[in-house]
This record gives structure tokens, sequence and C-alpha cells, in this order.
């Protein structure tokens, strides 16, 4: 899918029509980075934009949810929480083939790569600090306060989301893992007691989060896709996965080998007892369940990216290397479960 599906004439009008001080003429430039959502990038004489789109083709249940983002981050702003300015969601066929969202440009870099090699020690210490004060910040948001009170259900998260996970892995598998069967069976009976609901984001990861242009602060968390109401451990220990994951070249960083002292990178412990310190919260019990999940879940959603693929319909034509990722992320969610008190 290229920009030319997309009718710039007619696009540039509409947008004219719902944003103040817009005016053309529009140039359209698709993104490469992001598997999900086709985003594409607007620029005009005086302004840049980002528009964000739902994929073509058939879609798995609840996926690409691009009116969600829409919602949650004009929701969380009104918190001053750091995203794009929202301008305005659509439906509009004849411009855009699928529903649509517009959104400020926002200047600023991603590290992709997690361990962050262009920087300093100093400067990861301050990056690590900046993320999970942002996360912090997130989930102290009163969802009620930015009327996000129904924007998912309250209680039950891990119950539902192992459900969904399932779910999407099963309509999305090319092929059988056995780890990913053992999870299936093991998780929604040992789901710890605790419970509480807030926003999340989803996808905490640093792929999504925008940095300051030669500093170390936070301007924009991006893709909501998965955002819900939720616990907020699991936005966590999802953001640590660098640390229990497994690492795959080319794909996945991990810290698992790494001296994380002389790179100026927190430890686990340390980074999750920031957290909890932040959000007045006491030390986290059984932290290998929250581990076991998030890899699961990622496996998960690693293979609704490779469903995607053989379907046709990933945005990103690198998306078939996330084949790779599902079985060793499986096992190592396996492992975990083990470790949280799982048998074979």
């Amino acid at each position: 899918m290229t920009e030319q599906t997309i009718n710039p004439d007619a696009l540039a009008d509409f947008l004219a029509e719902h944003i103040d001080g817009f005016e053309g003429p529009l140039e359209i430039e698709a993104f490469e980075a992001g598997q999900s959502n086709p985003t594409y990038k607007l620029t005009t004489p005086n302004a840049k934009y980002v528009l964000r789109r739902k994929p073509d083709g058939k879609l798995l249940p609840s996926a690409h949810a691009v009116d969600r983002e829409f919602r949650v981050m004009s929701g969380v702003s009104k918190a001053g929480f750091p995203v794009p300015t929202m301008h305005v969601y659509a439906e509009e066929p004849d411009i855009v083939p699928t529903p649509f969202y517009v959104m400020s440009f926002v200047e600023g870099r991603v590290f992709w790569k997690t361990d962050i090699p262009s920087a300093t020690p100093e400067e990861r210490t301050a990056i690590f600090h900046s993320i999970n004060k942002t996360m912090a910040q997130l989930h102290a948001i009163d969802p009620a306060d930015v009327g996000l009170e129904d924007f998912g259900k309250q209680g039950n998260y891990f119950a539902r989301q192992i459900g969904r996970w399932s779910k999407q892995y099963v309509a999305s598998a090319n092929k059988e893992i056995s780890s990913m069967d053992k999870l299936m069976a093991w998780l929604p009976d040992n789901i710890p007691a605790d419970d509480e609901t807030r926003i999340i984001h989803g996808d905490f990861g640093m792929h999504n989060i925008m940095f300051a242009p030669g500093g170390t602060d936070i301007v924009a968390i991006l893709d909501w896709e998965l955002s819900t109401l939720g616990h907020p451990i699991a936005d966590v220990i999802y953001n640590m996965l660098p640390w229990y994951g497994p690492d795959i070249k080319g794909v996945f960083v991990s810290f698992r080998d790494k001296d994380l002292d002389a790179l100026g990178i927190p430890s686990f412990e340390d980074y999750l007892a920031e957290y909890c310190e932040r959000t007045g919260r006491p030390p986290l019990e059984n932290p290998a369940f929250y581990r076991a999940y998030n890899l699961f879940r990622f496996a998960a959603i690693a293979q609704g990216i490779v469903g995607r693929a053989l379907q046709g319909n990933a945005s990103n034509p690198r998306a078939m290397q996330m084949e790779q990722v599902v079985a060793p992320l499986a096992d190592m969610a396996w492992h975990e479960a083990k470790l949280a008190g799982a048998v074979e």
C-alpha cells in the first residue's frame, strides 16, 4: 500500500475544513517504520502532520482500532501527558480507503535499539529514568478525569487479555508451537489475585517513545493501538522485556548478557523498584508470572504480524522476519511460567 491510494487533493480539501490554519499544497510520504497501521507524513508549506489509518484487507477482530487510538490520545492530552496534538478522526473512503486520523507531527528522536548504542552511560541512565517517570505519569491519570472511564472493562484484565491473545494467536498461527499451547492452558488459572484498573498503553516500548532532539526528555508516546483500561503492571513488565526477553539478531535486543552497570542501565530489580516507589505500591510479588504473560502476549502479537504478512496485508516489508521471534518468545514465556510454579 502506498500513498497513491490516498486522494491527495481531496484530503487537502478535507483537512482545510477540519484543521485551523491548514493550507496546501500537500505532500504525502509513507513511513516504513511500524508493523500495524499504515502511517504517513503530511507536509505543507507551513506545517507537518501525521495520518494513520487502518490497513486494507480482512482484519482480526478488534485489531487496528484507529478510532480508539484517536480517542485515548485526545483524552490523556487533557492531563498534560506527552502525545501529539490530535486534529481529526474520519471515515471518508473517497479520500482515504480506510478509517483514519490526523495528528500533529512532533520533532524528536526514536531509539530503535533498546540498548541505545549511540548514547553515553549518563544519557542512558537519564533516558530510563524518563521512561519510568512517564509510565508512572500515565498510570496516575484517573480515567474518569479525562473522559475515558468507559474506554475498557473494569477488572479481570489479565483473564480477558489472555483470552483475547489466545484467540488471535490461534487465528494467525501457521505452525504448531508447543510452548504456546501450554501457556494458553496454564496462564488463565494462575493469575495473581491483586486487581487494579488504569489507562495502559499496551506497547510501551522504546520504539514508541519519542525524545527531545538532543535531549532525554520525552516529547511524545506514540502508537496507542493496544491501549485500554487494564492493570498497570502489564504495561511496566512489558516495557521491561529487554531485561528478560531473548536476544534475536536484527529483531530484538536483550540486556540479558550485557554489563548494565557499565552501560548506565538500571537492573531489573532497581527499575521495577523505582516504578513501585513512584506509584506508591508495595514490591511486586511473583514477577515471573507477569514476565510469562508479557512474553506470551508479545509472541501472539508477533504471530499476528506474520499472519498479516502471509495474507499480504502487513505494512512493513520486513514483517515476515517476525516469524523467527514467535517460538523463542514462547519458549522464554514457558520458562518464566515454570519459575512461577508451572509444571510440565
